[in-house]
């Protein structure tokens, strides 16, 4: 078949004078062919008519008004679900390989008769007027610190005039975990855009059963800033298109450095997010020209950031535990029954009692779940060693591996209950590494592991050889010989 260029080529050479046979032959077309082509003077592709009938007979002419119907009934109809109902409907009629014909048809008539598609409308974006940001979580890209896996979302914050970014570690889409790292952008961007959009994210910004709503501490956040808060609709993320693209490109980006990089693993949480910090420069670079605009007319941070802590009032119970956000915590026993006050962080909680902070605990991921501190209860514990055994959060009394170890050595009947439980008594009084230390001691000589002999090692000061601490002993060459033959 004659092709478009290869018309072109032939009448480009008859143009430049050169004969009909030598035009032909450079165009790859024979001169009777050519002949054609010069005396219409139309290209392949305009010469050919419009086909105005059917290349072969349409095997579903006769039930395309009920699979019409079907469609104007239900647009969302896909085309295998109803030639699916075809084929139930007529056995035998319909066989599989018609199912791209069916395709092909209700394609058309979605393009000519169908519904209206959403019109998505480019917007023009004013210098520092608009702010957006989300979660956006990290799993996936295998991020391990110290060996050990590290599940962990960033919040993340877009200027969309200039793409400027930003983000923060944090472990859930909290409140708490959204003033942070909005506050950490915008003291880290120097200044404060007109306004903030989020998605709907329930528990940080939307008042239950009252999804139009902002919660009370979401607008003391706005207000702090004066920014003015807006949110997309339901099932409308592209109402936050441009931090959503921003989380694919950024999390492609990390993907690509880590690659480079060589591992995926971190010494600490501040390495791994130095390396962050690090990718977001990058990125930022290429923006400077239209961040240095928003700059200009982005309004000043207020004097001081907002504390975004949560401030809880509650009674701890008698098991000496107190239940945040669905997950239970104990508390030291001479609290019991009194009246604490919590603030409750992104990432801890701040026990407090009498206007002083007691101490510091880290805040759980999730819901359901639960920290028990044996440092709070052992005392009790040990008065009462039966309840040991039965015990509900009893898998948090073994503060390391080498202690269930121990107590598995022990027998784990009444009596074992209470002799580990002098031994957990001597790493709340003592050092709980010390006595991991002496744990591992008495492992490797095949002693046992009664309190007594832990209680000793401590007062010795006997430590283990390192685990890195390896002794091989010198080879003897001259066994070799043997194996060779050699007197």
């Amino acid at each position: 078949m004659v092709t478009d260029e290869q018309v072109r080529r032939l009448m480009r050479n008859l143009g430049k004078g050169k004969t009909l046979s030598i035009s032909a032959s450079r165009a790859g077309m024979d001169e009777k062919t050519a002949r054609k082509y010069r005396k219409s003077g139309k290209l392949p592709s305009r010469s050919r008519g419009v086909h105005s009938w059917r290349t072969r007979e349409d095997p579903f002419e006769e039930v395309w008004g009920d699979v019409a119907a079907h469609l104007e009934s239900h647009p969302g109809l896909e085309a295998k679900t109803l030639f699916e109902y075809l084929q139930r409907r007529e056995p035998g009629r319909f066989s599989d390989g018609q199912l791209r014909t069916l395709q092909r048809r209700i394609k058309v008539w979605r393009a000519t008769k169908g519904p209206s598609r959403e019109v998505m409308f480019p917007q023009v974006h004013e210098p520092g007027k608009l702010c957006q940001s989300d979660f956006t979580h990290m799993t996936s890209l295998g991020i391990t610190i110290a060996g050990q896996a590290f599940p962990h979302l960033v919040y993340h914050f877009v200027l969309t005039y200039s793409n400027w970014e930003t983000g923060t570690i944090c472990f859930s889409e909290s409140f708490e975990s959204l003033s942070e790292g909005l506050q950490n952008a915008l003291w880290e961007l120097g200044g404060v855009p007109r306004e903030h959009r989020t998605d709907r994210l329930t528990t940080a910004v939307q008042k239950m059963g009252h999804p139009d709503e902002f919660t009370q501490r979401y607008r003391g956040l706005l207000s702090h800033y004066r920014l003015k808060g807006t949110k997309i609709q339901a099932g409308k993320a592209n109402e936050n298109g441009d931090v959503e693209h921003s989380h694919y490109r950024f999390k492609k980006a990390v993907d690509q450095e880590l690659m480079l990089r060589g591992s995926r693993d971190f010494a600490s949480r501040e390495a791994y997010a130095s390396f962050l910090r690090g990718v977001q420069k990058r990125l930022n670079a290429g923006r400077q020209a239209r961040f240095a605009e928003e700059q200009q007319v982005l309004r000043q941070l207020p004097v001081q950031r907002l504390d975004a802590t949560q401030r809880l009032q509650v009674r701890v119970g008698p098991s000496s535990t107190i239940r945040i956000q669905n997950n239970v915590y104990s508390v030291h026993s001479r609290l019991i029954r009194e009246q604490i006050k919590v603030r409750l962080g992104a990432e801890s909680l701040e026990i407090w009692y009498g206007g002083r902070q007691l101490e510091v605990i880290p805040r759980l991921r999730g819901e359901g779940k639960h920290r028990i501190d044996y440092r709070h209860i052992i005392d009790w514990l040990v008065r009462k060693p039966g309840a040991f055994a039965s015990y509900r959060y009893r898998d948090d009394l073994f503060p390391t591996s080498r202690f269930r170890m121990a107590y598995d050595a022990l027998g784990g009947d009444s009596q074992a209950s209470r002799e580990y439980l002098k031994i957990l008594e001597l790493a709340a009084r003592e050092s709980e590494s010390g006595v991991d230390d002496a744990l591992r001691l008495l492992m490797n000589e095949g002693r046992a592991t009664t309190a007594p002999a832990v209680e000793a090692i401590l007062e010795s000061g006997r430590k283990p050889a390192p685990a890195t601490e390896v002794h091989i002993a010198a080879v003897d060459l001259s066994r070799y010989d043997s194996l060779l033959g050699v007197v």
